[in-house]
């Protein structure tokens, strides 16, 4: 009998293994076994032809009640379109190569399983080329079988169908042995698990059980244990005069996360914190107040954000936020005073040396900077603590780069993210970082009302829009317009502007790909189409600015500036503008073609509105038809203010991602059968477990088949991704 680690040439064949291997990269059986159904399908899921909606994955099994051909109008050739039915309902399948070989396998009459994405065409729901397994004549009277038995559907290719995984994964499970299980006894008997090996017989022949991953808990004890310095609170230092000169009084959610991260930087391991919190929340000065405390005990800070304009925003916000205690050495400097840097990778050559030296020599107690922060050349006096902007949009060596400057011990870490995670997200995504959560906005923030605009149903609407962007302008206010991409030919940006370009971190000027595309062939609005038309169209005579990734570094200064001080009133931009910008004038944000955004994303652009004395307005413009997916997420974001009730819209909507973060480092690992959305209480244990497991034994020497079970999950690199992570 075959054990997990045998190879599936010898159990499957070469052509088989072959496929697998190159489809997935599975290379044994465990692989393979671990290769799980992302769902099951019932008769009823596979013949309710009438239930199906947009968007939706599907498998039908019906029968093909006709066949046609036509020419297709944009190009050259023909297209076929099936008709299938269930008795009750009919669906179309359409296909667009190869029509002769479709043709003469989709005759009337035949019973078959078809797999594909629902999408409408003209009014009629169809399956655009879809997978398909024809049945024999007798398969259709198995209705009752279908009705008894779960049928796994695999994550599959367009050269490996889910039955062919399907037909391998049987075979493998005929010749597995005894599988020894990794969990203690005593575990599985608390929670009522059932051993690996029924387990993984249960997840394909079919059943629903979960497994409980405990995976972070030894790299977390491991972390918490190594050298750090203590940076503890000083009387009559910065940080408390930082708190006497505050204009506001802070919140008690900022008190409260401020006192945990205080303690957090006194002790001698190092600080591995994310904070998370709504837009404008706090976390700004937040994070400046740790910083002090940081440079009050001997140290240095780094702040690390993801584009130049965020970079030079923070800069500004700190900068004025400190007031002359950030103007060490200079006329206007407080008697206790330190110096903020700004470092980028397009600032003049003086300015950047003159970041340089303040870094190296410890005048700089904060240096802000892009990317250019992790360069060599950069060095720090004593680095005692990392923040992180916005931490998703780094690449994990991106990251330590950073941390790895600070001399001997350990800095101390605080990761800060303006989009809410639910807490099962942080206990998976960020399992080794302890949550601080600011979900109280300050005094003083005003309302925001959200709209749908659906441009094509109702033109009127937009013209509307474009008249309450004047209105506004004409009372002294500002808007911004932002669209999913810049335009012209998308192509890279000049030197000029290289820490907005994808080369230093995810691509900040294009909407998330995460986001339905209801209409693919319709190209997305740009920012170099859409200003020019407006400048000449509704908005004439009003100052306009374009802001987007690819200008150079002095015109994305000069328009960020313009509109700061009110010389613009309407910015045509790119995302550029979603995280940090604070311009408390602004009152609108229109969101072109919203539906290609995802519902973080347009929570967090409707956060640049709202910071002043007057009430923001958000208008979310699309032509998706209404009753689609898109229209249901954009009425979501009109529904709700509440960023955390967002996230959990966002992650039902979304794929949960690699636990590990594994898709920044190229790897294909990823969660799978736990779901951070419904699998609360089950995480919530796994967790509570793991750490208590690690904690009586840190190496599991008592638990060899568990060690040798995360050993295989996290090899070498994957540990070190982990500790970097």
């Amino acid at each position: 009998m075959a054990g997990l680690d045998e190879s599936l040439r010898a159990t499957l064949g070469g052509k088989a293994a072959a496929k697998l291997d190159a489809a997935f990269g599975l290379a044994t059986t465990g692989d393979l076994l671990r290769h799980y159904p992302r769902r099951y399908a019932s008769r009823g899921e596979l013949t309710d032809l009438a239930s199906l909606r947009d968007g939706d994955q599907v498998t039908v099994f019906a029968q093909v009640e006709k066949v046609r051909t036509r020419p297709m109008r944009a190009r050259r050739g023909q297209l076929l379109e099936v008709t299938v039915t269930d008795g009750r309902a009919r669906l179309a399948l359409t296909f667009f190569n190869k029509v002769p070989f479709w043709q003469r396998q989709l005759a009337p009459g035949r019973h078959g399983m078809f797999a594909g994405r629902v999408s409408t065409f003209k009014g009629r729901r169809q399956l655009a080329h879809p997978e398909f397994k024809l049945l024999g004549a007798d398969d259709a009277a198995k209705a009752a079988e279908y009705a008894a038995e779960l049928i796994p559907v695999y994550p599959a290719t367009k050269d490996l169908s889910t039955w062919d995984i399907e037909k391998c994964v049987q075979i493998v499970l005929d010749t597995l042995g005894e599988v020894e299980d990794p969990l203690p006894q005593g575990l599985r008997d608390r929670h009522g698990l059932v051993g690996l090996g029924d387990a993984l017989r249960g997840v394909h022949r079919p059943a629903d059980e979960a497994q409980a991953r405990t995976a972070l808990a030894q790299r977390r004890r491991a972390a918490a244990a190594l050298p750090a310095t203590a940076r503890p609170g000083q009387a009559g230092g910065l940080a408390g005069a930082f708190d006497a000169r505050l204009p506001f009084s802070l919140t008690a959610g900022q008190r409260e996360v401020g006192t945990e991260i205080a303690a957090d930087l006194a002790r001698d391991h190092p600080m591995h914190r994310l904070l998370q919190g709504e837009v404008g929340s706090g976390k700004t000065v937040i994070a400046v107040r740790a910083m002090l405390q940081v440079i009050d005990a001997g140290g240095q800070a780094a702040l690390l954000a993801p584009t130049e304009v965020l970079a030079q925003q923070h800069y500004r916000s700190v900068s004025d936020l400190l007031g002359p205690l950030g103007q060490a050495g200079r006329l206007d400097g407080a008697e206790v005073a330190t110096r903020v840097a700004l470092l980028t990778g397009s600032q003049p050559a003086a300015a950047r040396r003159e970041a340089l030296l303040d870094a190296a020599s410890g005048a700089a107690g904060i240096v802000i900077g892009t990317h250019a922060l992790l360069a060599e050349q950069v060095q720090f006096a004593d680095l005692g603590l990392v923040v992180i902007d916005e931490q998703h949009r780094f690449g994990v060596e991106q990251r330590d780069a950073l941390r790895g400057k600070a001399q001997g011990a350990r800095p101390h870490v605080l990761v800060m993210t303006a989009t809410p995670i639910p807490r099962t997200v942080a206990m998976t995504v960020y399992g080794d970082l302890d949550v601080s959560t600011l979900s109280e906005l300050p005094g003083g923030r005003s309302p925001i009302a959200t709209h749908v605009v659906p441009a094509a149903e109702k033109p009127r609407y937009l013209d509307r829009t474009w008249e309450r962007v004047r209105e506004e302008a004409e009372k002294g206010r500002q808007a911004y317009v932002v669209c999913p991409r810049i335009g012209g030919d998308d192509g890279a940006p000049p030197s000029g502007a290289a820490d907005d370009s994808p080369a230093a971190a995810p691509d900040a000027d294009t909407a998330l790909s995460g986001a339905d595309d209801e209409d693919p062939g319709r190209p997305s609005l740009a920012v170099l189409d859409v200003a020019p038309a407006l400048e000449q169209g509704p908005l004439a005579g009003l100052r306009l600015r374009v802001m987007h990734g690819r200008l150079p570094t002095d015109d994305k200064d000069g328009a960020m500036r313009a509109f700061a001080d009110g010389s613009a009133d309407v910015l045509v931009s790119t995302t550029v503008v979603e995280v940090g910008v604070d311009v408390p004038n602004a009152t609108v944000m229109v969101i072109m073609d919203a539906d290609r955004f995802g519902v973080s994303q347009l929570h967090q652009l409707r956060g640049r509105v709202g910071r002043g004395t007057e009430p923001g307005l958000c208008l979310l413009v699309t032509e998706s038809p209404e009753g689609s997916k898109a229209r249901q997420r954009l009425a979501d974001v009109a529904g709700t203010l509440d960023g955390f009730r967002l996230a959990e819209i966002d992650l039902e909507q979304r794929r949960e991602g690699d636990v590990l973060g594994a898709a920044q480092a190229g790897r294909k690992k990823s969660l799978r059968l736990l779901s951070v959305l419904h699998d609360r209480e089950l995480i919530v244990a796994a967790r509570s477990e793991a750490t208590s497991l690690v904690d009586a034994d840190p190496d599991l020497a008592g638990h060899p088949a568990l060690a040798a079970e995360i050993s295989a999950l996290l090899d070498e690199e994957q540990a070190g991704f982990l500790e970097k992570a």
